[in-house]
C-alpha cells in the first residue's frame, strides 16, 4: 500500500478532486491538504511524515513544502503537476487532466 498526499493551496479544489478520484483504489491510501494557514485541511508535519509519495499543484507549493518541512522530506518524491487555480471541484477538464498527469506516476497494478 503506497501513501499518496495531494497538495494546493485552500485543499479546496484540486488537491480534493484528486483525493475524491483515487480514493477507490486498493493499492493506495490517499490524503489532501493545503500550503495555506485557512486551508480546509492544512498541510502538518504528520501528513508530509506519513506519505510515500507527495503531489503537489503548482511550483510555489513544493517550495512552501520545502520551506516549511524541509526536515520531513528527506526520502520523500515530490513532484509538481504543475496544474493551476482554474478549475471547479471534480470539473470534467481537471479530472481529465490529473488522469492524464498522475497515469506515469501511479499506474494501474
Amino acid at each position: 500500500m503506497k501513501n499518496v498526499l495531494f497538495i494546493c493551496s485552500q485543499n479546496r479544489l484540486r488537491s480534493p478532486t484528486a483525493e475524491q478520484m483515487l480514493c477507490k483504489r486498493s493499492d493506495l491510501e490517499v490524503a489532501s491538504a493545503g500550503t495555506n494557514n485557512d486551508a480546509d485541511t492544512p498541510l502538518t508535519a504528520e501528513l508530509v511524515d506519513w506519505a510515500d509519495l507527495i503531489f503537489v499543484m503548482e511550483k510555489m507549493h513544493r517550495s512552501k513544502l520545502q520551506k516549511r518541512f524541509r526536515a520531513n522530506l528527506k526520502s520523500k518524491r515530490v513532484v509538481c503537476l504543475d496544474i493551476p487555480d482554474r478549475y471547479a471541484f471534480m470539473d470534467p477538464a481537471l479530472v481529465r487532466l490529473l488522469e492524464t498527469k498522475l497515469a506515469r506516476h501511479l499506474p494501474r497494478g
